[in-house]
């Protein structure tokens, strides 16, 4: 994270995109060696873009949790430094709509920009395996994920135009993504390089390594997907609509501007956690800890099956704070499990993930789509994605590395002062959520 997102990621306004394409009647693009998917999972073009996702999150997954650690044992990186590296992220997310919007919608096959950004990853990624300090290693991981995260938005389009009914049939290939984000998480555990002695003995570096082969693999397999030209006519805005810009009108409505708001400033405690988890676990001893992460991953699938139970019973708001809710349990559980490393309240916070990402970021896209109108769907998208992804998350990765460094003691930080931080700032946030927003029923598309 995904997310992804995540970052990203993220992130996965993939499945509100998916929504545009259907409401658009994009018509498939049609191979001249065949039809567009309409069967299952055995269909040979679902089983190679189901390849394709696994690829692209195991890439993902395979250093992004981990950065922290390796950055602090590695180079004795302080809290401000980790969190300028995890904040390429967020310049990535900002720079992507420009890269998708001037080149990838208008000049070229996505499969193909998609191949040449993961190759020229996979160079970034062995110049980072090779750098020996952060001032080297700094303009590799941002070039990087400048190039990155565009190919979030770029598998999503390889996939969607090789699909007859995208809303039924991309969960079962996106679903892969996440498995490829689990599956690198504990191959790192598996084989021991999060181990602390192997953390120590620089053992992290190989996830860089592991990652640069990867991108490698994902960089020529892209070259043999399905042909996905190009479909936007030059003469469209595509970057005010990216941006969002189109749907600041929408901030005249109270309710939104309420969420609006409340989604930039919920991500500045949601940075604490994807900056500092990994750190946190290793620090106090929790054995295969990027392992363990991936029971966020896996809470993820869950909670989304519940989450129209949810909509439809508890309505927006209600199913909103309860993600904010989640936020605030989670980094209290954090807080006291740290206290003599109580596995099982660390395990229960991690677990949340679903319900704090879901809830929150999955409903409110679910809201901003239905405040927006057909006019501005994806422009409000775009708008909340730069707002969050872009602007909340760079406050709160800088915020959370100054935390880091204030809370630094002899042998390690003190990590319940640091955890009830962001607890904090996550109840204020449900506070002024719930005091400000009014109760509202939303109309989902499609329904």
């Amino acid at each position: 994270m995904t997310g992804s997102v995540r970052f990203c990621h993220l992130v996965d306004v993939t499945r509100y995109k998916l929504q545009a394409v259907a409401r658009a009647n994009l018509t498939p693009y049609q191979q001249t060696s065949g039809a567009p998917v309409t069967g299952g999972l055995l269909n040979p073009i679902t089983i190679r873009l189901s390849v394709m996702m696994f690829l692209q999150f195991f890439i993902w997954g395979g250093w992004f949790v981990t950065l922290g650690t390796f950055l602090g044992s590695a180079f004795s990186a302080g809290g401000g430094e980790i969190g300028q590296a995890y904040s390429t992220q967020s310049w990535g997310a900002i720079v992507a709509p420009f890269i998708i919007g001037l080149i990838a919608d208008r000049f070229f096959n996505a499969e193909r920009i998609l191949g040449v950004l993961h190759l020229v990853g996979a160079l970034l990624m062995y110049l980072m395996y090779s750098s020996s300090g952060f001032a080297s290693f700094y303009p590799y991981v941002l070039g990087y994920m400048i190039i990155y995260m565009p190919t979030l938005a770029l598998v999503n389009s390889v996939s969607f135009r090789q699909l007859t009914d995208p809303a039924a049939q991309f969960g079962k290939i996106r679903v892969w993504g996440t498995i490829g984000w689990i599956v690198a998480g504990l191959f790192i555990s598996t084989i021991g390089w999060d181990a602390q002695q192997a953390v120590a003995d620089g053992a992290l570096r190989n996830t860089f390594l592991l990652c640069s082969i990867t991108s490698l693999v994902l960089g020529v397999y892209s070259f043999t997907l399905p042909a996905t030209p190009p479909v936007r006519a030059a003469s469209q805005s595509v970057i005010s609509q990216a941006l969002g810009l189109d749907a600041l009108r929408l901030l005249k409505d109270r309710n939104f501007a309420v969420f609006f708001i409340s989604s930039v400033l919920v991500c500045i405690p949601l940075a604490f956690y994807y900056q500092n988890t990994n750190i946190f676990l290793t620090e106090i001893g929790v054995a295969n800890p990027t392992g363990k992460m991936t029971v966020g991953q896996m809470s993820e699938v869950l909670f989304m099956l519940l989450l129209p139970v949810f909509l439809n019973r508890y309505g927006i708001k209600k199913t909103l704070l309860i993600g904010m809710a989640a936020w605030v349990l989670r980094y209290v559980l954090f807080a006291f499990g740290a206290e003599g490393s109580a596995l099982v309240l660390l395990i229960s916070g991690i677990a949340l993930h679903g319900v704090c990402y879901d809830f929150f970021f999955v409903s409110g896209q679910i809201y901003t789509d239905s405040k927006a109108g057909e006019q501005y769907k994806s422009s409000a998208q775009g708008l909340i994605t730069l707002a969050t992804y872009g602007v909340g998350m760079l406050a709160g990765f800088k915020v959370a590395g100054l935390i880091f460094d204030q809370y630094a003691v002899t042998g390690g930080h003190d990590w319940k002062a640091i955890w009830l931080i962001p607890a904090a700032l996550a109840a204020g946030v449900f506070v002024l959520f719930a005091l400000a927003f009014k109760p509202e029923s939303i109309q989902r598309s499609g329904t």
